[in-house]
């Protein structure tokens, strides 16, 4: 039965009410009826003692029913916003979070001040998020997106489309956890957001995380710092004299992370909190810069 847009709204903000307050299942039903639809909040409002299609009322219908189930939003939408851009993104990536801002701001800062044309790997890359947002502010950055997982290359790759990159970013598959390829070549500064989810933790995780992001980009061992320590004993090669490694890391693995880098001889330069004020990311440098 087709209904009103106005009705259509209403019924998937009664629905949300079941299981969310009222600011939060109003915003969830008008994005979308706007995803649905192809309209814009405004067009939906000026349209609202409009009839929709019977394939928009169907469409809204199940894509209600997936987030009642517990279906992030964002795989919903098949997109998310990170650091002003709108990424492609699906059950095979991790959806890009706020606290991976820290780690963005951090390798942006840095790479602000590489070399001209500095070569930046972003290892564990997943939907390509920092490298991307790096290669966007840092106009002369080549950038390289590697993950172990040829369906996260693939998320990776669209994104790398859709920022209109190609020129100057590129995909690779390459495994964090094996030594580096010499095909990589060498870079100025490596950057990794890795899976570092304890085994406890991934036990009590939520099951929004649990039941639908992927396991192979958060679990990070017993003690989730498997990849911490891969990454510096095989990828320290494929850095350039002086060159950067640039980190996230979870709550409350900071001085382990730190002292995983200065004993394989990186200098530590800055480590920076999230926006909830938790130390989340590292800045590091590796022995000394040749003249």
């Amino acid at each position: 039965m087709v209904k009103k847009y106005s009705q259509i709204y209403l019924d998937a903000r009664r629905a949300f009410m079941e299981i969310e307050d009222q600011q939060t299942a109003s915003l969830l039903a008008r994005n979308l009826l706007c995803h649905v639809s192809g309209k814009t909040q405004e067009q939906v409002v000026a349209d609202r003692e409009k009839y929709a299609s019977q394939d928009i009322c169907d469409e809204m219908d199940s894509v209600v029913a997936r987030v009642l189930s517990g279906e992030p939003l964002a795989y919903v939408l098949g997109e998310w916003s990170f650091y002003g851009m709108n990424l492609y993104v699906d059950k095979n990536v991790l959806i890009p979070r706020d606290d991976t801002c820290a780690v963005t701001q951090l390798a942006i800062k840095r790479g602000l001040f590489l070399d001209q044309d500095p070569r930046i790997l972003d290892l564990c890359t997943g939907s390509g998020c920092i490298g991307l947002a790096i290669a966007n502010r840092v106009k002369d950055a080549r950038v390289t997106l590697a993950d172990v997982s040829r369906e996260a290359l693939a998320v990776a790759k669209k994104n790398v489309v859709r920022q209109k990159l190609s020129a100057r970013v590129s995909c690779v598959q390459a495994d964090a956890m094996a030594p580096a390829s010499t095909y990589l070549g060498k870079f100025d500064m490596i950057v990794s957001n890795p899976p570092y989810v304890t085994k406890q933790e991934m036990e009590e995780l939520p099951d929004s995380v649990k039941n639908f992001e992927p396991h192979l980009a958060l679990y990070g061992g017993e003690d989730g710092l498997n990849f911490y320590r891969s990454i510096v004993k095989n990828f320290t090669g494929a850095l350039k004299p002086g060159g950067f490694i640039c980190f996230e890391f979870g709550m409350g693995q900071e001085d382990a992370v730190c002292r995983i880098l200065t004993n394989h001889g990186y200098t530590i330069l800055d480590c920076v909190q999230d926006y909830n004020e938790r130390e989340r990311a590292v800045l590091a440098q590796y022995g000394r810069k040749e003249d």
